[in-house]
């Protein structure tokens, strides 16, 4: 059974209704086991056991969270080679602007040449929850 891992940062009540939603989302589509990681805590052996990865996060002050950046750190070289085509999704929370976190992803997924399967979503102030069970249902489907 293919297994998505989805690692986020979710420091807000605004971020866990969108980790709720994702929870949704994956529970749409058979034989997907879900994976959930904070991004503090997931490391390499996660990331190697995954089939997909699902990443959020919210925009600090136009860039990732620095819990995300930290799981990149911890799994990149780890993970460099034995991951290249890792499909993958993104979803980003902002009160105003999400383009830079999305920006420094897309460069650090490039760089570890995953492959996006679905659009990023960026949402900004409150949450289009059905948006959010789409993007996860898209990558859980993708794998």
């Amino acid at each position: 059974m293919p297994r998505l891992l989805v690692v986020h940062h979710t420091p807000s009540p605004a971020l866990q209704a969108v980790l709720e939603a994702v929870r949704e989302g994956v529970a749409m589509v058979d034989d997907v086991e879900l994976t959930v990681r904070p991004a503090l805590s997931a490391g390499p052996a996660d990331l190697l056991a995954a089939d997909g990865v699902l990443l959020g996060t919210p925009a600090n002050i136009g860039y990732m969270s620095g819990a995300l950046k930290h799981f990149f750190d911890t799994v990149y070289y780890p993970c460099l080679d034995a991951t290249v085509g890792l499909k993958y999704g993104v979803y980003v929370h902002g009160n105003d602007d999400t383009a830079g976190a999305l920006t420094s992803i897309a460069k650090i997924t490039g760089a570890l040449r995953w492959k996006q399967v679905a659009a990023p979503l960026s949402i900004t102030g409150p949450a289009d929850l059905e948006a959010v069970r789409e993007l996860a249902a898209t990558v859980a489907v993708s794998l």
